[in-house]
């Protein structure tokens, strides 16, 4: 039997490290040969291993450090080693030219990395350090600024401590109404003093420390760096984040709310799914007519409607007005899923990464598909993509049960039983979307920004993504139009009211102090002299 032919590893640590090291890959059964120095090796190496110490994360050496180990012994990849406290943030983790990076891992984990990395692929395992973060510094606020930030500061406060009372709720239904009602007002006064005294990058002062999430741990792992490798990390990194309970810290109501948790996770699921079959249809095309954002659009609703027709099981039959129906076709049958999202980015970068591996723009640097920035950023667009995709097909969901009682058990959430709870809900729905599409949006569209829906851990949040939106801004209604009108005019008037403002505020306090003071003292001067002359007559 062939001795299996052993991997040659370049280990550059501390002796104590190193010792360590050393001692857990030569009891690999011979799969490893460690060389210590570089006089040593047998030829090049197939990996080279770099325990940082403390010394080697100060003076901002680190990356210069890894260039030089990558451009010495190139092609072998460099796995990184970081200490506990390594005190580097996440963008500055992304940026480290890397292709394994695991901070103070266990045995075994490294023994898998070194398996994947000797195999072509990537490893990230480090949790982002907050303090790493330094404070810039601020220029001074003007007075409205300082009153909107001072106002936002005390509604949040206000908000947390709500928050906290409402944690676990009440039992009393009195105290529990009066404290929701309270929320509801304060959320409602934040959103109105954002709208009237923006702009809204003043807006977003620093979080409440009691209230602040840490940061997460980047972990991506990438079996190979194709475009099959990286889908398979992103589709298991969404599988790990539909949690079937997931909680919405968006900020916006969601109709994937109303859906039971068994079922936003299947819906999610679904949809996940059939971007696995439309991405393999893609690749079995040996020469696309058309441009993969065109196919895209085209099988949208395809893509939807087979979601949904996998949301329920197919033999599942309810009542519905003396008769039997099934569920599937019925829901099929009464959904209008054609819509387009106006919200959703161009697909075409993140579908050429998929399918084809392309290189992609990350916040104006063109990476590979497989750096672990280009990565995230893949798994942002997808992840959107899931949520917005989900609200559509749950709207006419909700839709259907409103006309289908017995179908909101199998569905919706026990809460959405009672038809008022269930028409409230789709009456704030279609507020909100109104909202948005009147006011939202037109904001958006003339601020640069795009809202995005991220997807992990169990939780939904928000992400503000900053790029030219011109052309979608010149195809705004004329309502739409009068919101960034009146924008513009806001912008264009400020100056010259803060300067007229100046101006009176000046003048008032040269009438109080010059004009108003000064007589106030002649009269008392005056009083205290007669007063005077009356006491010295008697």
């Amino acid at each position: 039997m062939a001795k299996p032919v052993s991997s040659q590893l370049l280990l550059f640590a501390e002796p104590l490290l190193r010792d360590g090291l050393t001692r857990l890959l030569a009891a690999q059964s011979g799969l490893y040969s460690v060389a210590e120095r570089p006089d040593q090796l047998q030829g090049l190496p197939q990996l080279v291993i770099w325990q940082a110490s403390s010394g080697d994360l100060q003076g901002g050496r680190l990356g210069e450090e890894l260039l030089r180990l990558k451009e010495r012994w190139q092609p072998a990849p460099v796995l990184l080693l970081l200490p506990a406290a390594h005190g580097l943030g996440g963008d500055a983790l992304l940026q480290l030219p890397a292709a394994g990076i695991m901070e103070s891992p266990e045995p075994q984990e490294l023994l898998e990395a070194l398996t994947t990395l000797l195999t072509g692929g990537r490893v990230l395992a480090a949790a982002a350090d907050t303090a790493a973060l330094k404070p810039t510094t601020s220029p001074a606020l003007g007075l409205g600024q300082w009153l909107l930030i001072s106002g936002l500061q005390q509604i949040d406060a206000d908000i947390t401590a709500i928050k906290r009372l409402l944690t676990p709720p009440p039992t009393n239904l009195v105290q529990l109404l009066v404290l929701q009602g309270r929320l509801r007002e304060l959320s409602a006064a934040r959103e109105l003093l954002l709208l009237l005294w923006g702009p809204v990058s003043v807006a977003w002062g620093a979080p409440d420390p009691g209230t602040r999430s840490p940061e997460p741990v980047l972990a991506i792992t990438l079996q190979q760096r194709s475009a099959d490798g990286i889908w398979r990390a992103i589709r298991q990194r969404l599988e790990a984040g539909t949690s079937a309970e997931l909680s919405n810290q968006s900020g916006q109501l969601l109709a994937l709310q109303g859906l039971s948790p068994e079922r936003r996770r299947d819906l999610l699921l679904a949809l996940l799914n059939q971007v696995d079959i439309l991405r393999q249809r893609l690749l079995a095309d040996p020469a696309p007519q058309q441009p993969l954002q065109e196919r895209w659009e085209q099988l949208q609703t395809e893509l939807r409607l087979q979601a949904l027709r996998n949301l329920v099981n197919p033999y599942v039959q309810l009542p519905y007005e003396g008769s039997l129906l099934p569920v599937a076709d019925s829901l099929i049958r009464s959904s209008n899923l054609a819509g387009r999202d106006p919200e959703l980015p161009e697909a075409q970068p993140m579908l050429a990464a998929l399918v084809r591996a392309q290189p992609m723009l990350v916040d104006g640097r063109l990476l590979a598909a497989d750096e672990p920035q280009a990565v995230l950023y893949l798994e942002l667009l997808l992840s959107n993509w899931l949520v917005r995709s989900a609200e559509l097909i749950s709207a006419e969901v909700l839709a259907s049960c409103a006309s289908w009682p017995e179908l909101r058990r199998y569905l919706l959430q026990p809460e959405l039983l009672a038809t008022r709870n269930l028409e409230r809900l789709r009456n704030q729905l279609n507020a909100q979307l109104r909202w948005s599409s009147w006011v939202e949006r037109p904001i958006s569209l003339y601020e640069s920004r795009r809202r995005l829906y991220c997807l992990s851990d169990g939780t939904i949040r928000c992400r503000e993504l900053t790029e030219p939106r011109d052309a979608e801004l010149r195809q705004l209604g004329w309502l739409q139009q009068l919101v960034t009108l009146a924008l513009e005019s806001r912008d264009a008037l400020a100056p010259q009211v803060q300067g007229l403002l100046r101006g009176l505020g000046d003048l008032v306090v040269v009438l109080l102090t010059r004009v108003l003071g000064r007589a106030i003292g002649l009269v008392g001067r005056g009083i205290a002299q007669g007063m005077g002359r009356s006491v010295g007559r008697s």
